[in-house]
């Protein structure tokens, strides 16, 4: 059947923008949202020399080809017929190919690929309203193509985290069906987004369905794909409200998959990128439902050990909750102590640096709920044995807005970190840890002397104390000792062995 199509292959060499590429994947066309990208070897014989790594295509449904005319371009017929052309050529672009091997079928993928290109630049210059005919034939070619199931991952065996460990160098797969999938992106991107689509009938087929596959698709570990499905989400987000409460549940759930049972998922980035900016429109004042987003996703979303690979679009999500309710720091600190990483080191570093960011838009009021616990555990920081963790705590006191909040609660906050300094100053082993920390000890000097004075005298009070302490328990067990040297051994006695 595909003799007949390649016959008339030389009719649409007028069309779209690719003519002449011998079935490579490079496309044509400029300023689309999507950028094409070539990943297929040209001529499709030789192995490409590029280094980059390709994961085996994913498998993709069988299809049959049935009744593909359509290689006339747009142009060539009348206006009352391009939606029905349009609705042809997207059954052509039903048939899917397997891209593991280049050579494999390469004239027929030329074709689909050409077909594409002609749609995408239909939607770019349509202006009508579509029918929904052509609605329900988009939504169906786009699933046909889009909506697979992924080979499993060699990372994924004895690897717990989500989109790599902390520290995880490897390097990206890459899917080699690409050149097709990111020209069905583009039209899909497109077609969201065109005026010319009603969003009433639109909602029908672009429906609860097809928004959790393609949700399941962030899951990819072509990090090209994840970029691409984070602009169409945030696209649909903005075209069809009816279902913003939808997606929002949707991807709640995978977080509570991804923290609470797999801690494996490779989206995690885009997702919360997505909502940085859905999080930036939310209307004041909060909805409820939109703080428990906040306590139940986002705080425990800093309980896995792949956290790095998302922090900053995590910490981006949780200050832009900072700024629509200032009342909220007070509690998520709170959230942050309850998960804080102790056998972490690598981890604890990113979460000072989280808190500092945090503190930067506290009010005192709420600084003054948290000040306690938190200083308690930065205290337990700066005498950490890790020197970048000790290094990042005794930083903190080089922001401004935090020697502020601590200056008018000195009072309560000096007899909790004075200790850990006179502490550091006589013990531990890192010159830049010793330094910092004469450094802010002088700062609280500074600050109110007498104070200061009084917390030093009242550290050194601790110590002779819990040195007596010391002494006194010794000498009890001596003296246990010496009257248990002296019983008699009869039966069963237990023997003290000196």
């Amino acid at each position: 059947m595909w003799k007949q199509f390649l016959s008339k292959l030389p009719r649409t060499k007028s069309s779209g923008g690719g003519g002449g590429d011998s079935g490579q994947c490079s496309g044509g066309g400029n300023g689309n949202p999507i950028q094409r990208t070539s990943s297929v070897p040209a001529g499709g014989g030789g192995r490409s020399a590029s280094t980059i790594k390709r994961m085996s295509s994913a498998v993709f449904p069988s299809s049959v080809v049935a009744g593909i005319e359509p290689l006339v371009a747009f142009k060539d017929v009348p206006s009352s017929e391009r939606h029905n052309l349009f609705v042809s050529k997207l059954g052509l672009c039903c048939a899917v190919f397997d891209f593991s091997d280049p050579a494999k079928s390469s004239a027929e993928k030329d074709i689909k690929r050409q077909t594409l290109l002609d749609l995408i630049d239909f939607v770019d210059s349509t202006s009508g309203r579509y029918p929904e005919a052509v609605i329900a034939a988009c939504s169906r070619m786009l699933a046909v193509n889009l909506f697979r199931v992924f080979p499993p991952s060699y990372r994924s065996g004895g690897s717990s985290s989500g989109g790599g460990g902390e520290g995880d160098e490897d390097e990206p797969m890459f899917d080699p069906a690409w050149c097709h999938l990111q020209l069905v992106y583009e039209l899909l991107l497109k077609f969201i987004g065109s005026n010319s689509l009603d969003a009433k009938i639109g909602k029908k087929y672009f429906d609860h369905s097809f928004i959790v596959r393609l949700l399941n698709l962030l899951d990819s570990e072509d990090p090209r794909e994840r970029d691409s499905l984070k602009t169409i989400l945030h696209r649909i987000y903005g075209k069809f409200m009816v279902h913003r409460p939808f997606i929002r549940k949707a991807v709640s759930n995978i977080f509570y998959h991804f923290v609470f049972e797999t801690q494996r998922h490779n989206g995690i980035a885009e997702l919360l990128e997505v909502f940085g900016s859905i999080i930036s429109g939310f209307a004041l004042p909060l909805k409820e439902e939109h703080k428990i987003f906040l306590w139940r996703v986002l705080i425990p979303l800093h309980k896995p050990k792949s956290v790095g690979v998302y922090l900053q679009q995590l910490t981006y999500c949780v200050t832009q909750f900072l700024e629509k309710d200032p009342k909220l720091a007070g509690s998520i600190i709170i959230g942050l102590l309850r998960y804080w990483p102790v056998t972490n080191s690598q981890k604890e570093v990113m979460f000072l640096s989280e808190i500092e960011e945090i503190l930067e838009a506290t009010s005192m009021v709420e600084f003054q709920k948290c000040m306690v616990p938190l200083f308690r555990r930065i205290a337990q920081c700066i005498n950490s044995s890790h020197f970048q963790v000790a290094e990042r705590a005794l930083f903190m006191w080089n922001n401004d807005h935090i020697i502020s909040l601590v200056a008018q609660n000195r009072q309560v906050i000096m007899p909790i970190i004075v200790p850990a300094l006179e502490q550091n100053g006589q013990n531990h082993w890192n010159h830049a840890v010793l330094n910092l920390t004469a450094n802010v000890m002088k700062m609280f000097s500074e600050m109110d002397e007498e104070l200061f004075s009084a917390c030093l005298t009242k550290c050194k009070e601790d110590e002779e104390n819990q040195a007596s302490m010391e002494e006194k328990r010794r000498l009890k067990w001596a003296k246990l000792e010496s009257a248990a040297a002296l019983q008699p051994v009869t039966g069963h006695t237990a023997v003290l062995v000196g």
